[in-house]
This record gives structure tokens, sequence and C-alpha cells, in this order.
């Protein structure tokens, strides 16, 4: 007599539960979605809003720091594939991003060319943290790491300049970097290994 032969549906199913690896995957990648979607709801926010101020300027960057800051700090507790010393980078650096974007809202009626080098560091480090991720192959492919860190670093440094073009060029062409800022975080989303399937 024959054993019955082996089939793929007798295999243990993987758990997927909190604090599971695929669990803790697919927190990273709507954490990642998440951030990218509210990066370009409030740049388009600001291409429309008539009539750009501070508290403009503030609440749009503001939040969109605080949120990005987050995400970082809780990528560095789930992200698979970090290696202890790049943990502590995007740990550390989300810290810095948190704090630039809660002294952004914290007085939105301070300075212009305060607010926007609060927001360059805040997204320079934001850029930082990408930019390191693809050095050390801590997302693949790499390159995604180096076009999404160059982007926001870019987009920092691009900050320190604009508030001499005044209020309105600051908004208008800050939202069109927010958006791309968050579109190139996409770049980041953790990639599912395929699947291998076993034959006896």
């Amino acid at each position: 007599m024959t054993e019955p032969l082996y089939t793929p549906a007798s295999e243990p199913t993987p758990p997927t539960g909190p604090g599971t690896a695929p669990f803790l995957a697919r927190v990273h990648r709507s954490q990642t979605i998440a951030v990218a979607a509210i990066g370009v709801l409030l740049g388009v926010i600001g291409l429309v809003l008539p009539g750009p101020t501070l508290y403009t300027v503030a609440i749009l960057f503001g939040s969109f720091l605080v949120a990005t800051g987050i995400f970082r700090i809780v990528t560095a507790i789930i992200a698979d594939g970090y290696s202890a010393p790049m943990r502590w980078v995007s740990g550390t650096l989300g810290v810095f991003v948190v704090i630039a974007g809660i002294l952004a809202l914290s007085d939105p009626f301070q300075a212009l060319v305060v607010l926007a080098i609060v927001i360059g560091i805040g997204w320079i480090a934001d850029g930082l943290v990408d930019l390191i991720a693809g050095v050390r192959n801590a997302i693949k492919p790499r390159w995604f790491g180096y076009v999404s860190g160059i982007v926001s670093i870019a987009a920092g440094v691009a900050m320190f300049v604009l508030p001499a073009a005044g209020l309105g060029p600051l908004v208008t062409i800050g939202a069109i970097l927010l958006i791309a800022v968050s579109i190139t975080t996409l770049l980041m989303i953790p990639r599912t290994a395929p699947r291998t399937r076993t034959t006896a």
C-alpha cells in the first residue's frame, strides 16, 4: 500500500498575528503609504489654498514633519532588515524630525526665515535616513533609498533659499517639493520576498 502523496495544502500556515514578521511588514507598508498620502494631500492644499500665510506654512509642513518623524521612529522599531545601527540612526533622526515639526506648529507666526530653516532641517534629517538606508543596503533595490534621500535633502536645502523670494513663492514651490518628497517616500515601501514552492 502506497503512502498518500504530500500536498502543498498540508503545509502549516505561517503565523500572521501581532508581533510576527508578516504582520509588522504590513504595518510598515501601511504607514509608508499613509505618510505619502498625507504629504500629497497637504501639498495639494498648499497649491490651491488662496492667500498664503505663515499659519498655512506652519500647518502644512509642520504636520507632515510630525507624521514623517513618527513614521521613522516606528520604522526603527519594526522594520525588517534594519541592523541595530540603522535602527538607532532612523529612530534618532526621526526624533529630530518630530521636534522640527512641533517647533513649526508651536509658533506659526514666527519669522518666515525661521520657519523655513526648521522645515529644511526636518527634510534634510528625513533624507539622511533614506540615503543611509540605501548605502547600508537596508532597502532593495538600494537606489530607491538614494533617490528618496537626495530628493528630501535637496528640498530641505531649497527651503533655506526660498524665503528670499517671499511668502507666496515659498508656499507654492514648497508645496510642489512636499508632493515630490511624499511621492518618493513610496519608494521606501518594503518589498515582499517572493514565496518559493517546495515539491516532494
